[in-house]
């Protein structure tokens, strides 16, 4: 397996990047279903379900229908999209808490979730393995399997609920357990990222932002308003470009 693309994760209320930026983008439907005249892009690019916020309002109101038209409409409006998150179910602690329901439940949720809106969008929708213990989600994979789902046939399968774990050693246990799949890894970026890319055939990352904030960034080059760069394109690419530039010199260096 290679490592094909790395999606710029793009802030709330950026959507224009997707018409101004050269680089593979991963953008929320959040930032975009309440837009009226929508960019065209001139990027590959792919749509985040905004699941994680959505299950921690108690869970998803959207209907599978309305996301299929939003979908549908992007494609159409926007181009370019290379494939799009299902309405899944997060299984991080306080999400379960905010859903009151199980591991078990959300993974079931997510499944069907993936079934109904693969019979309306077809291969544009990727499966999702959601879990929280490594051997949750082989048994995620297990249950799609029981579907009719052929995972091993899939360009690429989510993983999710893995991006704000603290222990890197954590998300290479999960990523170890899926191979040889072809994952795209939510959210995963720094020295996870490096250390399990070759695991990967993409992935996606926001962390450019919360970087300029917690870091009080500012580029000397940039005029624009506020005390850093969190919103900021210029240190978005800059970010991005420093994040491959470690994923290489990890191939280099490498036993």
């Amino acid at each position: 397996m290679a490592f094909e693309t790395f999606y710029l994760g793009v802030a709330t209320k950026r959507p224009q990047w997707l018409a101004n930026l050269d680089v593979p983008m991963f953008i929320s439907r959040r930032s975009l279903c309440s837009v009226k005249a929508l960019p065209q892009a001139k990027v590959r690019w792919a749509l985040d379900s905004g699941g994680f916020t959505e299950v921690h309002k108690g869970g998803w109101e959207l209907t599978a229908a309305e996301y299929v038209a939003e979908v549908r409409r992007y494609t159409d409006e926007i181009g370019n999209m290379d494939w799009c998150a299902p309405q899944d179910w997060m299984c991080e602690a306080t999400a379960l808490q905010a859903t009151g329901l199980t591991v078990a439940e959300h993974q079931s949720r997510t499944t069907a979730n993936f079934l109904e809106l693969r019979q309306a969008l077809g291969t544009l929708v990727i499966p999702v393995l959601q879990g929280w213990d490594r051997d949750d989600y082989p048994r995620h994979v297990e249950a799609y399997e029981a579907a009719g789902v052929a995972l091993a046939d899939e360009e690429r399968i989510g993983v999710g609920s893995i991006c704000r774990r603290h222990a890197d050693s954590d998300i290479g246990a999960v990523l170890g357990a899926l191979q040889p799949l072809r994952l795209h890894a939510f959210g995963v970026k720094g020295s996870a990222l490096a250390k399990y890319h070759d695991w990967l055939t993409s992935a996606d990352s926001l962390a450019w932002s919360a970087t300029a904030r917690w870091g009080k960034i500012r580029l000397a080059e940039c005029t624009h308003r506020g005390y850093d760069c969190h919103k900021c394109p210029r240190w978005a690419l800059r970010w991005r470009e420093r994040t491959l530039r470690c994923l290489d010199q990890e191939r280099l260096f490498a036993a």
